[in-house]
C-alpha cells in the first residue's frame, strides 16, 4: 500500500529522477509541480509568483512559516463532486438501505433521508436542503459504533467503484491537479488544514492512509456527539472517562461545518487568519471572505468552477454562478475544463 502511495506521489508532481546517482535532486520549480495545470490557468501564474514571494525573505511579501496557513474544502475542491454521488450521502444511503447489519435496524427517519438521496440520484438532481437532516441520520445510523469500527467502516466503503466512472474508487476520487496544489504547498512550508463540511470522522476516514497525510488534528469537519462506553445517558460534564471505556459516537448531530461554521471553527480550532483558501461553492464563501479581508499578510482564495460536462459531471448553471461569485468578492477561479490536463488521471473515464 505504502508502495503505492508513493508511486502516486511521484506521478502527481512529475518527480523527474536525476539519472545520474551520483547528483543530489534538485529542488522541483512550480511549474514542475503544477504540471497537469495549463499554461492560461491564473492559478498556476498567481499561486507561483504568490509562493516564490512568500517564501523569499527578501520579499516585502514574505510570510513566517507559522503563518502558513491554508485552509482547502474537499467535496468539489479536492474530492470528486459529482451533485448526487457525495461521499458521505453515498456512505448513509448504503449503510441505511444496503448494510445487511444495519438496514433492519434503521429507523423511518434514516430511511425517509436515505431514499431521499438515492432518488436526487436517479434523477441526476443535486441534492439540496439536507444538511441537517442529513447530518442526524448520520450520527443516528452509526450509534455506538468505536472511533475505530468507525474508520473501518469507511475504509470498507472506500473500495467501492465510483458511481458513473470507470476505473476509479470512491476512496481514490481526488483531483489529480489539486492534489499537485497541495504538494507544491507543503513542499513550501504551509500547514493545510481541511475544511469540510462533511463529517469530522468521515473526513478523517477518507483522508486515512492518503497519500496526503493529512493529521487528524488538522481535518475539520462537522461533527457529532462523542461519549464514553459506559457514559449512559449521563451529561459529559458529570462523566468521568474510565480505565476500561472507549469512546464511542453518541448518537447525535452537533454542528454542520458550512458558511461562518467555518469561519468560526478556523478561529476557534486554527487560532489564526489563513492566507490561503480553496473552495467550490457558496458553503466556501464566507471562508474565502474571512482569508482575503483585512488579512496582515497577502492573501488569496480560489474558487472551482464544475465546468467541465465531458470528464466531469459538470453543471454549467452553478459554474457561471461562480465566475460571477468570484468577480463580485475578489476570488480567482478555477475552470476544471480550460485549466486542468487531466481530472482523475489516465485510466479513469467518465461513463
Amino acid at each position: 500500500m505504502k508502495k503505492t502511495f508513493r508511486l502516486l506521489v511521484i506521478a502527481l508532481v512529475l518527480m523527474t529522477l536525476v539519472s545520474c546517482s551520483t547528483t543530489k535532486a534538485k529542488k522541483l520549480s512550480g511549474e514542475e509541480f503544477l504540471s497537469l495545470w495549463t499554461d492560461g490557468s491564473r492559478l498556476k501564474k498567481e499561486l507561483i509568483a504568490y509562493v516564490e514571494a512568500a517564501t523569499d525573505p527578501s520579499s516585502p511579501d514574505f510570510i513566517p512559516v507559522n503563518r502558513r496557513i491554508a485552509v482547502v474544502d474537499m467535496d468539489g475542491t479536492l474530492l470528486c463532486e459529482t451533485d448526487r454521488d457525495y461521499f458521505d450521502h453515498s456512505l448513509l444511503a448504503y449503510r441505511v438501505l444496503e448494510d445487511p447489519d444495519y438496514r433492519d435496524k434503521a429507523s423511518d427517519f434514516e430511511k425517509q433521508v436515505a431514499n431521499t438521496i438515492v432518488e436526487k440520484s436517479k434523477t441526476e438532481s443535486p441534492v439540496s436542503g439536507l444538511d441537517v437532516d442529513h447530518g442526524k441520520a448520520v450520527a443516528t445510523a452509526f450509534k455506538g459504533m468505536t472511533l475505530e469500527e468507525f474508520n473501518d467502516y469507511v475504509q470498507m466503503f472506500k473500495q467501492q467503484p465510483m458511481p458513473g466512472y470507470e476505473g476509479m474508487l470512491r476512496g481514490a476520487s481526488f483531483y489529480r491537479p489539486m492534489l499537485q496544489v497541495m504538494y507544491y504547498l507543503i513542499e513550501n512550508d504551509f500547514t493545510i488544514y481541511i475544511q469540510s463540511g462533511t463529517d469530522r470522522l468521515i473526513t478523517r476516514g477518507i483522508f486515512y492512509n492518503n497519500m496526503l497525510q493529512i493529521p487528524n488534528s488538522q481535518i475539520i469537519g462537522s461533527d457529532v456527539l462523542l461519549v464514553a462506553t459506559n457514559q449512559g445517558d449521563t451529561d459529559g460534564r458529570e462523566y468521568t472517562f474510565q480505565a476500561d471505556d472507549e469512546v464511542l459516537l453518541g448518537g447525535e448531530f452537533l454542528i454542520k461545518n458550512l458558511k461562518m461554521n467555518k469561519v468560526s471553527t478556523i478561529v476557534r480550532e486554527i487560532g489564526v487568519q489563513p492566507v490561503l483558501s480553496f473552495g467550490n461553492s457558496t458553503g466556501d464563501a464566507a471562508m474565502a471572505n474571512y482569508t482575503i479581508n483585512n488579512n496582515p499578510y497577502p492573501s488569496l482564495a480560489f474558487m472551482l468552477c464544475c465546468d467541465d460536462t465531458v470528464r466531469e459531471n459538470g453543471n454549467l448553471e452553478k459554474a457561471y454562478t461562480m465566475y460571477g461569485l468570484c468577480e463580485e468578492n475578489g476570488w480567482i477561479p478555477i475552470s476544471m475544463r480550460d485549466d486542468w490536463t487531466t481530472i482523475y488521471g489516465d485510466g479513469v473515464t467518465r461513463r
